[in-house]
């Protein structure tokens, strides 16, 4: 049967797991203060806010089921390059997000936006794309992406709930068919799904976690829990990657920000930290190697 340890407190955390059969691998993960610090740093409500909360969400399913040693970014690209959702999940269980804007407005997000996963392999960097078909959920374009790309048959569903502007919950869970098994047996765990309570309903429930879910999602099936993993918002900025970044400049650009003789004032977008960089911090940038 089924081993876990018990909950003690409710956190953000993804639970791994597959069936003692070798035929399914579930994830089931919790998001919510992560998805709040997100929103919260972007400072974005509405539509937009809940495309970006189920993107981090979707994101952070993929790296763990896909590349849990490795970075996963999810990338939502608006209509009519109206700007860019940005979901950047790290091994270590920290994830953030980005609003890119190319006018005035949110990018415009819906059917035909294109879902963009970008998974940092030891041997460079994997891509795959797809189309959001007009009416689809996130989720759907999420589980087209795992078809298309990864060629890995995949049932997943994430949401967001919010209480006006504050996130109230946000979770969600993946099922996959692993090699050992046939896609009937896909279709069979999808036709059990159908009956299962949609994952709004369950996420009303104060008292659903990663654990209750994934005990409802393999209910009847022998399965053994793999990994428990913490999640929470956290942004890789620091002084020593501003500087970094800075070092990439053409050096001429670095000379007239010396010359201008003034602090360099720089926000981080990702978490709105703000540094400042003094002219002789600059000046060093400039000497001989």
């Amino acid at each position: 049967m089924y081993r876990f340890a018990p909950v003690t407190e409710l956190h953000d955390q993804c639970l791994r797991a597959m069936t003692d059969d070798g035929g399914f691998r579930v994830m089931t993960v919790r998001t919510t203060q992560t998805v709040r610090d997100v929103l919260q740093t972007q400072n974005v409500k509405g539509e937009t806010a809940r495309w970006l909360a189920d993107l981090v969400t979707g994101t952070l399913l993929v790296r763990e089921t896909m590349s849990p040693a490795n970075r996963v970014q999810g990338l939502l690209h608006g209509i009519a390059r109206s700007g860019v959702l940005v979901a950047d999940c790290h091994p270590d269980g920290g994830s953030r997000g980005l609003v890119q804007r190319r006018g005035d407005g949110d990018p415009l997000v819906g059917g035909g936006a294109v879902l963009e996963m970008m998974r940092t392999l030891h041997r460079g960097v994997h891509k795959g794309m797809v189309k959001v078909p007009d009416g689809a959920t996130l989720s759907t374009a999420f589980m087209a992406y795992m078809q298309e790309s990864e060629q890995v048959a995949t049932v997943m569903a994430m949401t967001t709930l919010f209480d006006g502007d504050r996130v109230r919950a946000s979770g969600g869970y993946l099922v996959q068919l692993l090699p050992e098994l046939s896609e009937p047996m896909l279709a069979i765990m999808t036709e059990r799904l159908k009956e299962f309570a949609p994952i709004e309903a369950l996420l009303r429930d104060e008292s659903t976690t990663p654990h209750s879910l994934m005990a409802e999602l393999l209910y009847g099936m022998p399965f053994t829990q793999l990994a428990d993993s913490p999640l929470q918002f956290q942004c890789r900025c620091d002084q020593v990657r501003i500087m970094a970044s800075l070092a990439t400049l053409p050096r001429d650009e670095v000379q007239a920000m010396v010359d201008d003789a003034k602090p360099l004032e720089i926000t981080c977008d990702y978490c709105r930290r703000d540094y400042v960089i003094e002219p002789e911090q600059l000046r060093g940038l400039l000497a001989p190697s």
